[in-house]
């Protein structure tokens, strides 16, 4: 994609809050009220500003747009590689290692991708394992040849139970296949250290690429960890980092009016701190439709906090909840639209969709159906998503819309940048680790009691003693 600065500011994403003010809306946002805020938005972006790039703070992930040529480079010559080789490019992980890749292929891929024939593809087949659900593993090998498979296993410290045990089932069918096993995957994971480290040197030097310090999960998308899979998919990655970057730039200034990541985080942080403690994010395009899994864990995994940096408790986050346009208006709309006060919904809205798909005229002597005919389907998305918003307006109900002006590589990484910076932003306001997940800790280390790892017998003691006591069970 030839980017002239025209064409940057013709794809520009843009945010209309709107519907978040008290002009339209009762119990809405006073522009006092956002005013108040300006002094505290401006502490939250000079923070994110003065600690750009600084690995132990994990924000090594604000300078992705600009320190990977090299890395890009390498990562498009290893995709034609995979692309001539196999049939099939599976990854191997887990939370962000799965949900970036997830989302990036269906919002810029056909939608049927793997159902195309192979001269219409730009790569293979393409599937994530983000789960070690027995039967969806056992299903993935039922339609796939392992030998003809490159699996990208992404692990940073290649300690991550769900993928490293993934990889043993992978690994094992590859040995009994008589296939050598460095010839079939590719590791995403740390540059020195870790256990796909010692694996790759066991096997004589596995094709690896480096989950950067300073980049948890949930912010690599933009990493080698989504451009991998991206570039092998045919998407453009160079455009995706020039996307962000673009969104960078704009959002270097502390202007509210002139910062959409620093707004959204703004009215979103007043919110909250008035009883919104769940925000919807509800996209009226397929191709997004798995933004809305990835944003859930950077938002929930980040601001849900239980004490702020300085120890004081807190307990802070809102919870993210996932809907589609036009589906959902048919199942989750009623409830925010007339039951509780709760919610703060963000439209993801497509200015021009890639398919316009006209409307034929028909049962003329039925008006209920009739009067479709002549428009085309982009139009009758768009109404709903303006329907919609006009409702939860009209009853009182926070809303805010994202105008996307169309799905391509560059538009989603501004989305993407946009989402992190507002999530930094945020986190930097409640004064809390945004980087950091301790609750997600606990849960691995449970897990690791009860099935035998050493080091965990205090904690499997701990799980006996809280057996399940029969007097609660029905």
């Amino acid at each position: 994609m030839k980017l002239t600065e025209e064409l940057r500011k013709a794809l520009r994403v843009r945010v209309d809050y709107t519907n978040m003010t008290d002009k339209y809306i009762p119990n809405g946002i006073a522009q006092k009220t956002l005013d108040a805020h300006k002094k505290l938005a401006k502490a939250a972006h000079a923070y994110v500003a003065e600690n750009r790039g600084k690995d132990e703070l994990f924000m090594g992930w604000t300078e992705l747009p600009y320190n990977q040529d090299t890395i890009v480079a390498d990562i498009l010559e290893t995709a034609k590689a995979v692309r001539r080789k196999f049939e099939n490019f599976v990854v191997l992980g887990i939370g962000g290692s799965a949900l970036g890749p997830i989302m990036a292929f269906n919002a810029l891929c056909h939608l049927h991708y793997n159902d195309l024939p192979k001269s219409k593809r730009r790569g293979p087949r393409f599937f994530v394992e983000d789960n070690v659900d027995p039967v969806r593993m056992k299903e993935l090998l039922d339609v796939i040849d392992v030998t003809k498979t490159c699996f990208n296993v992404i692990s940073k410290s290649g300690a991550t139970s769900e993928t490293m045990a993934q990889y043993l089932i992978i690994s094992d069918l590859l040995k009994k296949a008589g296939v050598n096993i460095k010839e079939n995957v590719i590791f995403t994971t740390d540059a020195k250290k870790g256990n796909l480290v010692k694996i790759s040197k066991s096997l004589g030097g596995v094709k690896s690429y480096v989950l950067p310090d300073g980049v948890g999960g949930r912010f690599s998308e933009l990493s080698p960890v989504g451009l991998l899979p991206a570039a092998v998919l045919g998407i453009d990655i160079k455009a995706m980092l020039k996307g962000a970057a673009y969104m960078d730039k704009l959002c270097k200034t502390a202007d509210l009016k002139k910062n959409p990541a620093l707004l959204c985080a703004t009215l979103q942080y007043i919110a909250m701190n008035d009883g919104k403690n769940i925000g919807v994010l509800m996209p009226y395009s397929d191709n997004l439709k798995f933004v809305s899994d990835w944003y859930a864990q950077l938002w929930a995994e980040s601001l849900g906090k239980n004490v702020t940096l300085d120890g004081t408790p807190c307990n802070v986050g809102q919870t993210p909840v996932k809907a589609l346009g036009v589906t959902d208006q048919h199942s989750q709309v009623q409830l925010y639209t007339e039951g509780p006060f709760d919610k703060v919904v963000t439209f993801l809205a497509v200015d021009s969709y890639k398919e316009k798909t006209p409307i034929p005229h028909g049962c003329e002597d039925i008006p209920d159906v009739s009067f479709l005919g002549g428009h085309t389907m982009e139009e009758l998305i768009q109404a709903e998503n303006k329907a919609t918003a006009h409702a939860l307006t009209m009853a009182g109900r926070l809303n805010y819309t994202i105008h996307v002006p169309e799905v391509n590589a560059f538009t989603l990484g501004e989305l993407l940048f946009l989402f992190e910076l507002q999530t930094a932003y945020a986190g930097a306001m409640f004064n809390i680790n945004t980087f950091n997940q301790p609750g997600v800790e606990a849960g691995k280390k449970a897990t690791f009691a009860l099935l035998g790892k050493p080091g965990y017998a205090d904690k499997k003691a701990e799980l006996d003693a809280a057996a399940p006591d029969e007097a609660y069970i029905v």
